[in-house]
Formats: structure tokens, sequence, C-alpha cells
């Protein structure tokens, strides 16, 4: 049973920092790309991040792009997002996912499963 579960959002200032972890059952991250994704209201969800698992590459989107970090434990069947400078506008509930292959992307069509979500509100 495929499962993923988030766990690190919360509130915080502008500028300021949180690390997101996501802990996955049912298949390993050495086989399959995971990725994260966010939804603000009203908006649709959008890919942030992803991590291809045979070469290790990541993706990472042009509005998160030098502040936000993607990284898997293998052992743990863990992953993390930090994000530093966080801004107004990445609030939003972030969710990540099991892609369908190895190699990832950021179109919502290539994750077949995804967790609960974790709200993330950066204000002041």
């Amino acid at each position: 049973q495929v499962q993923l579960v988030e766990s690190g959002g919360g509130l915080v200032q502008p500028g300021g920092s949180l690390r997101l972890s996501c802990a996955v059952s049912g298949f390993t991250l050495d086989h399959i790309a995971i990725g994260w994704f966010r939804q603000a209201p009203g908006k649709e969800r959008e890919g942030v991040s992803c991590l291809s698992s045979h070469d290790g590459r990541t993706f990472v989107a042009d509005s998160v792009k030098g502040r936000f970090t993607i990284s898997r434990d293998n052992a743990r069947n863990t992953v993390a997002l930090q994000m530093n400078s966080l801004k107004p506008e990445d609030t939003g509930v972030y969710y990540c996912a099991k892609g369908t292959t190895w190699l990832c992307g950021l179109g919502i069509h290539e994750f077949d499963y995804w967790g609960q979500g974790t709200q993330v509100t950066v204000s002041s």
C-alpha cells in the first residue's frame, strides 16, 4: 500500500526557513521519482521541485530556484524540502507525490499518489 505523509509545515515570517519532510511507504525512493507541489487558495496546484531516482537529477520551479532544495534519504525512505528566504507568495498547502517512473518532471500527470498535504503560511 502506497502512502506519503508530509510534516513540517507551519507559520513563518518572511525571510524565514522551514524544512518539510515526506515519509513514504509501499515503494522505494531509489526506483521512483518523487516531487513536491503546492496549492495556494484559489489557484491551481503547481510543481515546486522533483528528484529523479536513478541519476539524482533535480528540477526546480523558477519561482523557488535558489531558495528551495529537495533531497532524499533512501535508507529512511524520506524526502525533504528545505525552504529558505520564504516569501508570502510561498503560502499554500504543500504536497509530496510519487512519480510514475524514475524520471521526474513538474507536471501533475507525471505523479500518481499524493500525500494529504501540510500547510505553510508565510506572514508577518
